[in-house]
């Protein structure tokens, strides 16, 4: 059966809706930085979107070609996540989305290299017919955070996020939400088949104690 991270790594993936503190070992992925409203239909989050796939199941299918990554075994694709940021750090206007900056990652297995993706992104280009060039292996050490589990829609993620503030108040600490440490989402939800009153998303902060 393949490896699937949700599965073997829940405290990543799948915490429950109280909110709760973690430390985040690093990781690295596939990335596609860019600016802008990822609600413009068209727009570079959504084209973003599809290059990221494009490029993470020419990796998983890597076992069907010619090319061997070593020490690969079957995986299922990681959801889509994202860091993002506006022009303040640490604060984000949701009225302002056009404001926003955003990495829209991937996560890959650890076996994958920078090698290993340069090929996907030049296999995906060719058989996609699209420029996969924008893609980046991008590693990331989030270190000491906080999460909760939101359900909904991505509008509504202030009433969750002022839960989990309320939550580090109460333990101590305070977010620590800099130009190298960023607020994070993980999409749990298919929003194509599910209603947006049930989409999952993972809301995690960085953190520090407080003082």
């Amino acid at each position: 059966m393949p490896f699937d991270f949700k599965k073997e790594q829940k405290e990543l993936y799948l915490p429950g809706s109280k909110p709760q503190i973690l430390e985040v070992p690093p990781m690295n992925y596939l990335a596609v930085r860019g600016q802008g409203d990822p609600n413009d239909p068209g727009g570079a989050y959504q084209t973003a979107i599809g290059l990221l796939y494009n490029v993470a199941y020419t990796l998983k299918m890597s076992y069907k070609t010619a090319y061997r990554i070593e020490g690969f075994f079957e995986y299922v694709v990681p959801p889509l996540e994202g860091f993002w940021q506006q022009d303040v750090p640490g604060e984000i206007d949701y009225g302002r989305k056009d404001a926003f900056r955003w990495i829209s990652v991937i996560r890959l297995p650890d076996f994958v290299s920078p090698n290993d993706v340069d090929w996907a992104k030049a296999t995906a280009s060719q058989k996609k017919k699209a420029d996969c060039s924008a893609v980046e292996f991008f590693s990331a050490s989030e270190g000491l955070c906080a999460q909760i589990l939101h359900i909904g829609p991505y509008d509504d993620d202030p009433a969750t996020v002022a839960q989990l503030n309320r939550f580090l108040e109460e333990q101590g600490y305070e977010t620590d939400l800099t130009e190298a440490r960023l607020h994070h989402e993980i999409y749990l939800s298919d929003v194509r088949r599910v209603a947006p009153e049930a989409w999952k998303t993972v809301i995690r902060h960085p953190i520090k104690k407080r003082g």
